[in-house]
């Protein structure tokens, strides 16, 4: 690097800018802050550097959505990617927040945007879902945990000291994207699915991510224990909703082939101490 005078924030904001616009500096202004080497010119160094860092963060966006480049393709993916990341340049020294904005700029993008509702192209919905579920997986696979914190519970934990465990999130899709993204997942060439609604839980149980599939009425009571609600509670309201007494709820959550002791199973809980 050159020392002629510019600041080590100025070289950096120079640097930025002609690795995510390459082209976009003269060889005159390159030569004014790389020096060459004894077999390379100014330019020529530069120019590793720039396909490098392209190559290093493109390959970082396929493995942080693999489904969704499946499901548009390489190429197609890679020109999306490309057009994200000279608008949302990566901004910290880690790579993984490098797709967080990755699912809004699809959106924002759109070709349809400016369509009715009921006449924009499903297949952009799709992939807008597809992104904003794999975001989600990524973040949870990385997140803290029950693992060195918690216990998680099993039946014979009464409700009352049943919390939520911390590597959880819930979603809720147009598509049934959990479905693709595993088969894609297995190696499989699935079709795009068909319009659906779509709720999913995701969980970490001991360091592996998996997914559950969720009715309407089960997201809606496991939003509100999200929330911050307690299982009566949320038990409670959720009998209201479906029109049934609280007693039939509860008889039904407590069976012994019921949602309580599968959602045990899977790791949704944890233990609390009373009183907090």
């Amino acid at each position: 690097m050159s020392g002629n005078g510019f600041s080590l924030e100025t070289l950096q904001g120079w640097m930025q800018n002609t690795l995510i616009f390459p082209g976009s500096t003269s060889s005159q202004d390159i030569e004014k802050h790389l020096q060459p080497s004894s077999r390379l010119q100014a330019v020529q160094r530069l120019g590793i550097y720039q396909r490098s860092y392209y190559l290093r963060l493109l390959q970082c966006l396929r493995e942080q959505f693999p489904a969704l480049c499946h499901a548009l393709g390489e190429q197609l993916f890679t020109d999306f990617a490309r057009e994200y990341l000279q608008t949302h340049p990566s901004e910290s020294y880690t790579l993984y927040d490098l797709g967080r904005r990755f699912p809004g700029y699809l959106e924002q993008t759109r070709p349809d945007k400016n369509d009715p509702q009921n006449v924009r192209e499903s297949w952009v919905d799709f992939m807008i879902d597809l992104a904003s579920f794999e975001r989600q997986l990524f973040v949870l696979f990385d997140a803290p945990g029950h693992e060195e914190k918690y216990m998680l519970a099993d039946a014979t934990v009464p409700d009352r000291l049943l919390q939520l465990q911390p590597c959880f999130d819930l979603g809720d899709y147009r598509f049934p994207v959990a479905g693709y993204y595993h088969q894609v997942r297995k190696g499989s060439d699935p079709l795009f699915p068909a319009e659906h609604p779509s709720a999913v839980a995701i969980i970490r149980k001991n360091y592996l991510t998996t997914t559950l599939p969720l009715t309407a009425v089960q997201f809606a009571f496991l939003k509100l224990l999200q929330q911050g609600d307690t299982i009566e509670s949320a038990l409670k309201q959720t009998a209201l909703q479906i029109g049934l007494t609280v007693d039939e709820v509860y008889r039904s959550w407590n069976a012994p082939n019921g949602i309580r002791n599968r959602w045990l199973d899977a790791g949704l809980f944890v233990v609390i101490h009373p009183g907090g």
